[in-house]
């Protein structure tokens, strides 16, 4: 049976309408669809996309704010259609104002968030509100215009994620938006010992992120010059009104600033990085000159300004883009180390507003034992009821039943977060009121209640504190800290009863364990603690895990960190303070030699290969060497038997170098069959073998200087006459194969100088954002 006449037409026409909208939005003709919102109210809830979309969720992805704005002023002459063409949500659950807050502007938000208040608080699907989207995207900006609309009593009842349980410092923290969680730390201080449902408080979360500290970044020299003449303003507290926000330009080309005794400091710093590039690559000239970066320093100011130096023709448009690239590139470091500067800073501030409000070291009485249970979660019970409450009250009220008794399904958004079984009676107690005593209709069984009781987790994650998080990721400060305000936090242990000083040493974190080794109170205690297996520091100090965690290349020089890292732990303890054997019956000295075979086997394929190589180049400058030295330029005097150039400066270099490079290639070829023809032992690796690669790589670079410099020299006395000034160019392109060898293997070179000569390997840290 055929669907009434005027039910078709009505199909047919919102069918057009959802057609013409979609069209003009895919279009980006904005002005059609502000005519048919004129128009057809009937424009404000249709959805025109597949995934469920309004023209309102489209123009806000598009950052269409005086669009938006337009809309909205049209909507608002309808109330009733409004309201629910703006609660009407996509397949995912999201409003058009949890597309607002998370990748529009405040302008956007706060016209929409006006229009219909109690947006803020609608969840999506993963039980999201658009004042958690702001916080998880890093918007301050509209997070804060949200915040001024809803209050801090209603933002209690928006600001977690009902899935998990992360809160907006949660995710304000794991995406170091830290200006952001600075904020929130004091709008809401609640939030700074909250748990998610895995038990993960804002805290842990730091302490899992190495590389927001400054422990956790390497810097290379040149780098951590800059970095300490970079000033960065601390965070502070910010005022907010209750105001609407307007659109404000983004300041992204904040300039890194500088205090002014710095001033010196950084032009002579910033000279030396021009030269360094200038060095490293070819500056770019064109027609319209060379373009070069200019730093203008002032008290706290540092700009970046292009400047023609040899300009003769006037740039044109089609350059500009190319110029500009260049001029911007000078300043990139630069900013990179400021970004890098104000996370630091702002992380440690970050870490002290949050053990100023922590607990979990205080004795809280709740009628069980000290640790057990959640007290954040109980504190919020009353706030979680009545928004249980709130939520079947109005579904009772769009279903339009006039009667309490009814089948009860609590919708999955509401946030009801139970730690005991006592908190599904007490639910149960607070619905009563809804069922007669005695209701037929009555059917426990049908009412779906979502506990949220914490999933079963590890029990290592149940246990695992900040500082032993902190221990395992190196984070020195944080460990610092914790131990300076919380002392009995030295005995925390996780779930393999490995403490902070076993934690640095499996994890090789050189920088907490010497900042262990300097606590003298309670050192004896801590250090000989052994873990749920028996094993002691200098047991984990021998295990080789599956990561790489020393920051230097190569099997061999990994394997020499290795052992400099055991008998660092080693002896950095009296004789005989770690227990000899572990439950296994090994001790640390079986349990090195059996997890580094691995190692060793590809540690001395690699000396293998790189000696073989290295061996046939100093072999090769041996030969020239001995046959440049043999020969005498310009020839003997037959009456003397005297060099006829003897007095010659030229001659003397020539003869010097040639001595110097014959001597030191043989002695570098020597090296090199020393490495091939070793027993590749363990404890070969900490000294015997990387001296003789060290000896051997500086013998080749001595040699192949000496080489270029008698091969100059000597070939000198043929050009000096007719083409004098062309020799130098000449013999620079001549010697540029060689060169670059010797260029290619420097950086192995230094590797070797630097753990040769460094008692304490360092860690490796993967560099992020």
């Amino acid at each position: 049976m055929g669907s009434p006449l005027g039910t078709t037409n009505i199909d047919t026409e919102m069918h057009n309408l959802r057609t013409n909208l979609f069209k003009s939005a895919m279009r980006g003709e904005w002005n059609k669809v502000v005519a048919s919102y004129r128009v057809n109210p009937k424009s404000y809830s249709a959805q025109i996309t597949r995934s469920g979309d309004t023209s309102l969720h489209l123009a806000v992805r598009d950052g269409q704010e005086d669009i938006v704005e337009e809309l909205l002023k049209l909507m608002s002459s309808h109330p009733d259609e409004a309201k629910a063409a703006l609660e009407i949500a996509n397949d995912q659950k999201n409003t058009a104002l949890h597309l607002a807050a998370a990748g529009g502007t405040a302008r956007m938000c706060s016209c929409i968030a006006n229009l219909e208040p109690s947006l803020i608080g609608q969840r999506n699907g993963e039980g999201e509100t658009p004042l958690f989207w702001a916080a998880l995207h890093g918007k301050k900006e509209t997070f804060f215009c949200l915040h001024s609309i809803c209050g801090l009593d209603q933002g209690r009842s928006y600001y977690r994620r009902t899935c998990d349980g992360d809160t907006i410092l949660h995710v304000a923290i794991a995406g170091e938006f830290f200006d952001l969680a600075f904020q929130i730390i004091y709008l809401y201080e609640e939030l700074a010992n909250t748990h998610n449902q895995k038990g993960i408080t804002p805290l842990h979360l730091l302490a899992s992120k190495p590389n927001a500290f400054r422990s956790g970044t390497h810097l290379g020299a040149y780098q951590k010059m800059i970095y300490h003449c970079i000033f960065v303003e601390e965070l502070k507290m910010e005022e907010i009104s209750n105001q609407s926000f307007s659109v404000t330009a983004s300041n992204n080309n904040s300039k890194p600033t500088y205090p002014e005794n710095y001033e010196a400091c950084m032009d002579i710093l910033l000279l030396i990085k021009k030269g360094y590039e200038f060095g490293k690559r070819i500056s770019m000239v064109g027609p319209s000159g060379i373009q070069v970066a200019t730093f203008v320093i002032s008290a706290k100011k540092l700009s970046l300004e292009g400047t023609k130096l040899f300009s003769k023709t006037k740039k044109s448009p089609t350059e500009s883009p190319r110029g500009d690239a260049e001029n911007q590139q000078g300043s990139s470091d630069i900013r990179k180390l400021e970004d890098k500067k104000k996370k630091h800073t702002w992380s440690v501030q970050i870490m002290e507003e949050l053990l100023q409000r922590a607990t979990m070291y205080e004795y809280t009485f709740s009628g069980k034992s000290p640790h057990s249970g959640n007290s954040t979660d109980d504190e919020n019970w009353d706030e979680q009821i009545n928004e249980i409450s709130q939520t079947i009250e109005d579904d009772l009220r769009k279903d339009e039943v006039n009667t309490k008794q009814k089948d009860l399904t609590v919708k999955k958004e509401t946030p009801i977060l139970f730690p005991e079984k006592e908190g599904v009676d007490k639910l149960l107690s607070e619905l009563v009121e809804y069922f007669p005593v005695g209701d037929k209709n009555m059917d426990m069984e049908n009412v779906i209640i979502l506990t949220a009781e914490k999933p079963k987790t590890s029990e290592k994650a149940e246990k695992e504190t900040p500082i032993l998080i902190a221990a395992k990721n190196g984070i020195k400060e944080m460990v610092d800290k914790i131990l300076e305000k919380f002392p009995v936090a030295i005995h925390d242990e996780d779930a393999e009863n490995k403490n902070v000083v076993l934690l640095a040493v499996e994890n090789r974190q050189p920088h907490v364990y010497e900042l262990l080794l300097k606590r003298k109170v309670m050192r004896d205690i801590i250090f000989r603690k052994l873990d749920n297996k028996g094993n002691s520091a200098l047991h984990l100090a021998a295990m080789l895990g599956d990561s790489t965690p020393w920051r230097i290349p190569g099997a061999a020089l990994q394997m020499q960190w290795e052992i400099k890292w055991y008998w660092f732990v080693r002896h950095s303890m009296p004789p005989h303070f770690f227990t000899r054997h572990n439950k296994d019956n090994k001790t640390a000295k079986a349990i090195f030699t059996e997890t580094h075979k691995d190692l060793v086997k590809s540690g001395g394929e690699w000396l293998i290969n790189t000696s073989e190589s290295c061996s046939v180049v100093a072999a090769l400058i041996a030969t020239v060497a001995f046959a440049t030295a043999a020969t005498v330029p310009g020839g003997v005097d037959e009456k003397k038997g005297t060099p006829t150039l003897e007095r010659h400066p030229a001659f003397n270099a020539f003869a010097i170098s040639s001595v110097v490079a014959l001597s030191f290639s043989v002695t570098s070829v020597v090296m090199f069959l020393a490495i091939l023809t070793s027993r590749y032992e363990e404890k070969d690796f900490g000294r015997s073998l990387p001296n003789k690669l060290l000896l051997g790589l500086t013998s080749l670079f001595v040699s192949i200087a000496a080489m270029l410099v008698s091969f100059c020299a000597g070939h000198f006395f043929v050009l000096r006459d007719e083409l004098k000034y062309a020799a130098f160019p000449i013999y620079a392109v001549t010697c540029l194969p060689v060169t670059l060898f010797a260029i290619a293997q420097f950086p192995l070179y230094v590797d070797l100088m630097w753990a040769s000569f460094k008692k304490v390997p360092q860690r490796s840290y993967s560099m992020v954002r």
